[in-house]
């Protein structure tokens, strides 16, 4: 298994999209399935249904899950490509249109969940379509996020994931090993000692870890054409947070440093990543595994050993993906809110002129540039 999956890291961004999107679909099944819509007896008097089904539940949770999906990674292709898809007359018209298209979308399956609505089955309806709302935001969202991580660059993606992965592990091992003071009820197997051990384990992980990958291109690089891999050549200006700096000892520990060591040592080379690495660690540790025991939470309410069988042995997609969700989603919200550079690139300029000039007013910008370049010096063809 690990093996395929650092085979699609090398392959490239598509291929990981594509795993991302295929463990978002699992899970939503697996969480969707927990709710049946057999109906039985109640207090409101509904026509009690043994052994029936509510022939449209299946049909319109998947179309709110397509519809959902069409929105998300629609807004994501615009943003993202927003250079390719203005610059093309036959995707105009999706970009352009894109969310009330996909609001007559989502209108029409609610449209067709109340034309659905039947006698003896309306409570339980009504609870999957909130059920199904929820699975929405709690993972096809998440899985938009984490999506998105991968087109800001692989390494937005592929170090957040390890490091859970990583804190998982120590974990274990740390708990097997020295654990003896439970944790929390929900996941009688945690322990203290593990949680503890494993964050520092992670903290100094994650230095070593994201240091080294921050070497390549291909991991550092946002997206700009979905064919590169690995082996591509890759060339950007990297975010300033990936450039080496030096910082300058303070006069007393430098002195001291220097007769430690036998040598003088004056500055210690760093990047600022490696500083928003040590965040990541530690929210890999103290707050995603709390994905977890909500996850563990959710299977004692429904009295269910495990979510599905779409993992042998470990629980089913959910138990490997709940703590992935919520760190994806903060890697995003904190990329975004403090590392992401905001600049004109020129396809937020085309999507500027293409939305906001009228042809004619486009026939004179392109008449104007012409005319300056040209003055500049530079033949037109």
């Amino acid at each position: 298994m690990i093996g395929g999956f650092v085979a699609l890291l090398l392959m490239g961004h598509v291929y990981m999209i594509m795993l991302a999107m295929l463990c978002q679909t699992i899970v939503y099944r697996e969480v969707t399935a927990l709710f049946s819509l057999k109906s039985h007896a109640s207090e409101s008097g509904e026509i009690e249904n043994k052994g029936k089904k509510d022939p449209w539940s299946k049909t319109l949770n998947w179309y709110f899950f397509a519809v959902t999906n069409y929105f998300l990674y629609g807004e994501s292709i615009i943003y993202y490509f927003k250079h390719v898809i203005f610059s093309d007359g036959q995707l105009l018209p999706f970009a352009t249109n894109h969310r009330i298209i996909s609001f007559t979308l989502y209108t029409i399956g609610f449209v067709g969940f109340v034309m659905s609505l039947r006698r003896g089955f309306l409570k339980q309806q009504f609870g999957l379509f909130c059920w199904v709302h929820m699975s929405l935001l709690l993972i096809v969202v998440s899985g938009h996020f984490i999506v998105n991580n991968i087109l800001e660059g692989m390494i937005w993606f592929w170090v957040p994931a390890s490091l859970v992965i990583c804190n998982d592990i120590f974990a274990y091992v740390w708990g097997m090993t020295v654990g003896r003071t439970p944790l929390i009820k929900l996941s009688p197997k945690k322990t203290v000692e593990g949680f503890v051990g494993a964050f520092w384990s992670t903290l100094l992980f994650s230095v070593l870890w994201g240091s080294y990958f921050m070497r390549f291109n291909y991991m550092i690089c946002p997206v700009h054409d979905l064919g590169v891999s690995a082996w591509s050549n890759v060339q950007c200006t990297p975010n300033p947070v990936f450039v080496w700096k030096v910082w300058q000892i303070w006069s007393p520990l430098r002195l001291f440093l220097s007769r430690l060591l036998g040598k003088s040592v004056t500055v210690i080379p760093y990047a600022p990543y490696q500083l928003h690495l040590l965040v990541f660690a530690v929210f890999a540790s103290l707050v995603a595994p709390f994905g977890g025991f909500f996850a563990s939470g959710f299977k004692r309410a429904f009295n269910i050993k495990d979510f599905g069988h779409s993992i042998p042995g470990h629980g089913g997609m959910t138990d490997r993906m709940d703590c992935q969700f919520l760190m994806g989603v903060f890697t995003y919200v904190y990329y975004s809110s403090l590392i992401r550079e905001h600049h004109v690139s020129v396809g937020s300029i085309l999507q500027m002129i293409v939305s906001g000039l009228t042809v004619n007013e486009q026939l004179e910008l392109m008449k104007d540039l012409r005319k300056y370049m040209q003055g500049q010096g530079i033949t037109i063809v």
